[in-house]
């Protein structure tokens, strides 16, 4: 992981996404609501880009979005 300050307020917003995600999802029980904030949790720890940090951050909300709006 990249000690600039950059990718840690980036990881830091990502996380935050994810640990919102998490608790929702385990609140609800909500299955792909879990996986993606375990993995917005995790991933930030692994990126040092912050542009390839808030792009995969983006895909996986919208990978998200696709499956709640397909019943999953």
């Amino acid at each position: 992981m990249n000690v600039d300050a950059n990718s840690l307020l980036a990881g830091l917003l990502v996380s935050s996404i994810g640990l919102v995600f998490f608790m929702y999802g385990r609140k609800m029980g909500r299955p792909p609501h879990i996986l993606a904030g375990v993995v917005l949790l995790v991933y930030p720890y692994f990126v040092s880009s912050v542009a390839l940090m808030l792009g995969i951050a983006a895909a996986l909300i919208a990978l998200l979005w696709t499956a709640v709006r397909w019943g999953w």
